[in-house]
């Protein structure tokens, strides 16, 4: 593998595919193009440390994951807890307090995006995002390095400082609510 990179060529050969990788993540334009210039200037920095071990656009986003890593923890370790308060009275409503069954019609119902078209998924995909934003930003954070980065259990509680069994609630509390969410915008 060649072991030398073309830091001139950064821009008109990645900046696109990492400003896509950012923003499906945070969902904030202004950040992601932020993030991707932080790890253009990281990686020149860091430049003399590549050992040719991935390819240049697999180390860059390497940098820029850890980035986005870094925001998910500023953000978590300020969690309002009136944002959390505010999420878990919105699942109130969808279990029935003495058996633990679903309350009436808030059940499951089917999404509809079995549907190939494409119109229809980049719809779906945009009301996917604004409702990961509606949530807590520690969920919001959880949810997208273990459903869209696909990153161990282990890891994730590691980098967000949350215990196992505080991840498990999270991820369910944040599925309940995307789910509520999805079915309000969505269906």
């Amino acid at each position: 593998m060649d072991h030398q990179l073309n830091p001139h060529h950064w821009v008109a050969a990645h900046a696109d595919y990492l400003f896509g990788f950012a923003i499906t993540r945070i969902n904030d334009e202004e950040l992601a193009k932020d993030l991707v210039q932080e790890t253009f200037l990281a990686a020149l920095e860091k430049v003399a440390n590549f050992e040719g071990k991935s390819s240049e656009r697999t180390w860059l986003t390497a940098i820029l994951k850890n980035k986005i890593i870094d925001v998910y923890r500023k953000k978590s370790s300020g969690l309002q807890n009136k944002m959390v308060k505010e999420a878990e009275d919105e699942q109130s409503d969808l279990f029935n307090a003495d058996d633990g069954h679903w309350v009436n019609n808030n059940g499951p119902k089917e999404f509809g995006i079995e549907d190939k078209d494409r119109l229809v998924s980049k719809e779906f995909e945009q009301i996917m995002q604004k409702c990961l934003q509606k949530l807590p930003a520690l969920w919001m954070s959880v949810f997208t390095m273990k459903h869209i980065d696909e990153e161990a259990t282990e890891i994730i509680c590691t980098e967000l400082k949350v215990t196992a069994a505080n991840f498990w609630v999270i991820i369910h509390r944040a599925k309940l609510n995307l789910r509520a969410c999805l079915q309000r915008n969505w269906i």
